[in-house]
């Protein structure tokens, strides 16, 4: 298994660490985000963008559900939040499973209901630890 972890406590040391997720993650655009509320993951998600060169002012999606931003390179980037959510349904009525066969990347905050939908993605951890944030993640591929 492979994994990574990274030492994000300083906004200063996000540009190093979404360069180094991205190149971690391979063909993997698939980003799940768990943490507890308020452990910076719309903030990481920010820097992940400017990594990948958006063009579009980033906001949190927590009333869109889903916000999209276009890239420099034409690539697009869903950045879904699902706290609000209660049901898969929910995410089956917005078209949730068409974003997931797209070839963009897609990050998603509170994924729990998301996980039927996925066979493959980048688990992504944010932890508090002695007053340091750290990144860990690990590719998880379903048999």
């Amino acid at each position: 298994m492979q994994y990574l972890k990274l030492d994000i406590s300083e906004i200063s040391q996000h540009p190093i660490a979404a360069k180094e997720l991205v190149a971690f993650a391979g063909n993997c655009k698939m980003f799940l985000f768990d943490a507890p509320m308020g452990a910076g993951k719309t903030t990481f998600i920010k820097s992940l963008c400017q990594f990948l060169d958006v063009t579009d002012t980033m906001s949190s999606p927590t009333y869109s559900i889903v916000n999209e931003y276009n890239t420099k390179s034409d690539v697009k980037i869903y950045h879904f939040d699902l706290y609000r959510l209660k049901s898969s349904e929910e995410l089956f009525e917005i078209g949730f499973e068409d974003y997931v066969y797209s070839t963009n990347y897609i990050f998603i905050e509170w994924p729990e209901l998301a996980l039927p939908f996925l066979d493959s993605y980048l688990r992504i951890i944010i932890q508090i630890e002695n007053n340091k944030r750290y990144l860990c993640a690990e590719i998880i591929k379903s048999s």
